[in-house]
């Protein structure tokens, strides 16, 4: 009997689904999703507040504390008055009877099921505490329509948690479950107020609440229409429910922080939508604890335009924002100096033609200003020196789960969007690295094995960053100090004097990309505190005039920050660095012909790169006119000097953009063995398909071939498919018209050097 008595209970009272709730970090509300029933009822909750557990309580089982699960008064008196009138009029059943009553469903209310109620509400009084008893019941109870549970009730009626209710609130809720089907809010008004008064009357003369408290009571009006739940981030309340379903989790997003990112993201769709640009997806990381802060999954758009979709997580092109890791990787390996020269010009390889956002060449340019400026040319260059197998092996060191292919299949197109990836895994990598160089700063200039680690959402995660170690994770914390250095510069467009997004009290290393078509446009930032990430697009892929990641992502990224603590900069890692002689113009390590030397610490792998490449030491006569040479001049009446020379291609865009360079003096005609000789085309590109205009008389227009020659004044023979066409000196342009076809452009200077390109015309 006894054996029967102590398994009587099930162990779990309570098994219907229950809704998806998340909360801030503070247990505030952000979100519920709707329990697979149909039903607002959220997860079991322990805690029951001071004002409805005792309004609940004195409405229905004032001795509640008293009895042992049932009450024999009440129970007397329920059967007498329902013998009396010869009909059910009266339950006499205790709190703890009613928990029983609603695990089992409601059954019908007949003496025999009285009876089973009876000897589980003694068994559960036995098992659990009062208070878990009221839980029971705060958690499950009917409170009208599809809402069950107080909290549920709280929000729907209320628009706010239960522990904020008030007097009159919590006395209205405690008297719902008594008969919810009548007492719906904005049905029967009259009735739940007289009843809800009842209570408040007995609160008032228990000692419970005072005078002016029911006073101020009875005067509050009642909810006529249930709220909508709050729905502060519900893109991620959607990831959450796919692993978490039916639970109530605690994330790490702060609230306030939230809610002001989605009114910048209303703000800008707002704007951005007239240009019919719909999607904005917004991430903000902290990078100590690697804990999601707010997680804005699109914008408030309409289901036509995919609001439901979380971006977030969707593979897009990536534009330029792989650019920074390129240049952290060269960097890490030893292959680049910060300010190393690199080529701006005119670029094939094979059919693939990569251009400047403005068209234009810079002839050469610092690796890290064309990193700032974000230029394509220097990029593919940079990425195709490196190698693309490199390349590829420390972005999948970086976890980027959409990089799902070789190297090959990308080609050198991989570090101008080529590729795919997504925003969290583009935040996390540049938190990973942040915080790398934050732990190589805060210990004894280590490193931790685990630091390219899962950011987390869930506010009891602690993130393992592994063992201490001297050796790098992936990229040593020199190469990500001198990234984010420049990284911290303006990139802006060129063309784009009117910068108006950059505030120069922020020190934050950012960069944006822009992919294929204008269809997704980027803008990532990271401080020694906070990495934000942007996206805005289209969800489908419609690609939009405008959409460019300075001129739209940019500036929601920089409002975003303004919601967050400035940072000091990062410590640059002395023990990773070493202070050497750089040539102040080449960018590279100053070789014994360099005459602007500057001091500068550069990362140690950069100690195996060669000396400056670009400064020569010449011979001139003494008027430093002509170059010359024993041949030609007694040695001590020659000068001798450091110049600048740079290839022919380079230093011709190189002239446009820096007026002071000069090129490098002929030698003297009665001087012997010069220097090398070289020469390059500048237009067209080899196996070019060109078009050639025709004007309004309709005669077509003839094709301008441009060449650059070391030694401008060397005179050049023009043949288009070994035909002979004429000379040019000084100015090595030359006007043809080619007829239709495949065609052979040879040039060949006076001393016999060559140059072909073979050219495509089309009409």
């Amino acid at each position: 009997m006894l054996a029967a008595f102590y398994f009587c209970l099930p162990r779990q009272l309570f098994t219907d689904p229950t809704a998806t709730v998340i909360t801030s970090s503070d247990h505030e509300l952000l979100g519920a999703m709707i329990a697979n029933d149909g039903q607002w009822r959220f997860p079991h909750n322990d805690g029951v507040p001071k004002k409805f557990k005792a309004c609940i309580v004195q409405f229905e089982d004032e001795y509640f504390y008293k009895h042992p699960g049932f009450n024999p008064v009440s129970i007397f008196k329920a059967l007498r008055d329902n013998i009396k009138s010869g009909d059910v009029i009266r339950g006499g059943s205790t709190l703890t009877q009613q928990v029983i009553r609603l695990s089992r469903k409601n059954q019908s209310r007949t003496y025999l099921e009285k009876f089973k109620e009876i000897i589980l509400a003694t068994r559960l009084e036995i098992r659990d505490s009062k208070e878990k008893i009221l839980s029971h019941y705060s958690s499950n109870a009917p409170f009208g329509g599809n809402v069950v549970g107080l909290d549920a009730a709280s929000w729907r009626y209320f628009n706010r948690d239960a522990n904020q209710l008030s007097w009159a609130e919590s006395a209205t809720l405690a008297v719902l479950p008594n008969a919810p089907s009548l007492m719906y809010p904005g049905k029967n008004q009259q009735r739940l107020v007289d009843k809800r008064n009842r209570l408040l009357a007995k609160l008032l003369q228990n000692e419970i609440i005072d005078s002016l408290t029911y006073k101020l009571s009875v005067a509050e009006d009642l909810p006529q229409k249930p709220y909508a739940l709050p729905q502060v981030a519900p893109h991620l309340l959607q990831k959450i429910s796919k692993t978490k379903n039916g639970q109530r989790i605690v994330t790490t997003i702060r609230k306030e922080l939230q809610e002001q990112t989605n009114r910048i993201v209303s703000n800008h769709y707002n704007t951005l939508k007239q240009n019919e640009i719909y999607n904005i997806a917004v991430l903000i990381m902290e990078v100590k604890t690697r804990k999601v802060l707010t997680y804005v999954g699109n914008s408030p758009t309409d289901i036509s335009h995919q609001k439901d979709v979380d971006v977030i997580d969707k593979p897009r092109s990536t534009g330029s924002i792989l650019k920074p890791f390129l240049y952290a990787a060269m960097l890490d390996a030893g292959d680049l100096l910060p300010n190393t020269l690199v080529a701006d010009v005119p670029t094939q390889f094979g059919s693939y033609n990569p251009e400047n956002f403005n068209k234009g060449f810079d002839g050469a340019v610092p690796a890290s200003r064309a990193l700032s400026r974000s230029l394509n040319v220097p990029s593919v260059r940079m990425l195709q020196e490196f190698g693309l197998d490199r390349f590829h092996h420390y972005l999948t060191a970086l976890k980027l789960k959409d990089l799902k292919y070789n190297a090959n299949h990308y080609g050198l197109s991989l570090i101008l969007g080529g590729a795919e990836s997504n925003l969290w895994d583009l935040c996390k990598s540049f938190a990973a690295m942040s915080s790398t160089l934050n732990h190589f700063s805060e210990t004894s200039s280590e490193y931790f094995s685990n630091e390219f680690c899962e950011p987390t959402f869930f506010s009891g995660s602690t993130i393992n960053f592994g063992q201490k170690s001297s050796e790098k994770t992936l990229f040593d914390a020199a190469a990500i100090y001198l990234t984010y250095e420049s990284l911290k510069e303006v990139n802006r467009p060129e063309g784009d004097e009117n910068w108006e997004f950059y505030d120069s009290s922020k020190q934050i290393a950012w960069k944006t990309g822009t992919s294929f078509g204008f269809r997704d446009a980027w803008a990532i930032g990271t401080t020694k505190d906070y990495v934000v990430g942007v996206w805005v697009g289209n969800a489908d892929g419609e690609g939009r005039p405008g959409l460019v990641g300075v001129q739209t992502a940019a500036p929601i990224l920089f409002d975003v920050f303004d919601l967050l603590p400035n940072s000091d900069w990062f410590s640059k890692p002395y023990d990773d660095m070493q202070e050497v002689d750089i040539c102040k113009i080449s960018g590279y390590r100053a070789s014994q012909n360099c005459n602007e030397v500057e001091q500068k610490f550069i990362q140690v792998s950069g100690l195996k790169t060669s000396p400056c490449p670009y400064h020569v030491l010449v011979h001139l006569d003494r008027n430093e006119q002509f170059q010359v040479n024993s041949s030609c001049e007694e040695i001590n009446s020659m000068v001798h000097k450091s110049w600048f020379v740079l290839p022919p291609l380079m230093e011709y865009y190189y002239k446009a953009n820096n007026p002071f360079y000069k090129s490098l003096p002929r030698f003297r005609e009665d001087c012997l063995g010069e220097l090398t000789i070289s020469m390059q085309f500048i237009y067209p590109k080899d196996n070019n398909t060109i078009f050639l205009p025709k004007d309004f008389d309709g005669r077509t227009n003839n094709l301008i071939i441009k060449i650059a020659h070391s030694k401008s004044e060397a005179i050049v023979f023009w043949y288009l498919d070994e035909r002979f066409l004429g000379t040019t000196k000084d100015i090595h342009e030359f006007a043809m018209l080619p007829k239709q076809g495949k065609h052979l452009i040879t040039v060949v200077d006076e001393l016999g050097n060559e140059a072909k390109r073979w050219i495509q015309i089309s009409e």
